[in-house]
């Protein structure tokens, strides 16, 4: 990988996540993928190994940002989002790429990835990160995915390296111990977007979309 590649940047994550915050329950997409886009820059950093995860984050990211650039009025939060969909009967439309199924999925992958980051963040520095981020999958995005793709993930994850190297490689040598002292508040901001969401899917009882 070219050395010029910029590094992943949890303050990005961080200060992002927090814009998201929207009066007391809602979450403005915009500021939510921007999180998501660094986010996703983590897992492509960690090589081939993980395009899995990325090359899927990135088509969703990329589907919502065109909702946005489109119909900004109707897809700028997802309360709006949600409402606009099911006010005009598009959520299970033909043909139509609903943003509120998008959005689900990466709030999904978003579980996922909170729960790696944390177990990473109580990993001692020579620890494998390879059973965190098994454990990590197995309660989270595994449940979601086909065979064929979770028999991938799991393949590929026995070539993690260890917590240090890792965090070397993705956040590059100079940056790993200020990335991890922000990681607490990162993952207590995005766990705060994550319960909004949760709840207004929960609300719409939209969880089962296909």
């Amino acid at each position: 990988m070219s050395q010029d590649v910029r590094k992943f940047d949890i303050k990005i994550v961080s200060e992002n996540f927090e814009a998201a915050l929207h009066k007391e329950d809602d979450v403005q997409i915009q500021e939510y993928l921007d999180s998501f886009e660094e986010l996703n820059r983590f897992f492509t950093l960690m090589g081939s190994i993980f395009s899995f995860v990325s090359s899927d984050l990135k088509a969703k990211i990329d589907l919502l940002r065109e909702f946005l650039e489109n119909s900004r009025d109707n897809f700028c939060t997802v309360k709006l989002m949600i409402q606009y969909e099911k006010e005009n009967d598009l959520l299970n439309k033909n043909g139509y790429e609903s943003g509120s199924r998008t959005l689900l999925r990466l709030h999904r992958g978003l579980d996922f990835i909170q729960l790696f980051l944390k177990k990473i963040g109580d990993l001692k520095s020579a620890d494998s990160t390879s059973t965190a981020c098994k454990e990590a999958y197995e309660q989270t995005l595994s449940q979601h995915h086909s065979f064929i793709i979770r028999s991938g993930a799991r393949l590929a994850m026995f070539t993690l390296p260890t917590k240090d190297n890792l965090l070397k490689q993705v956040c590059g040598e100079d940056n790993v111990q200020s990335a991890m002292d922000m990681l607490p508040k990162t993952l207590e901001v995005s766990s705060s977007v994550h319960q909004r969401i949760e709840k207004l899917y929960t609300l719409h009882d939209l969880h089962s979309l296909p």
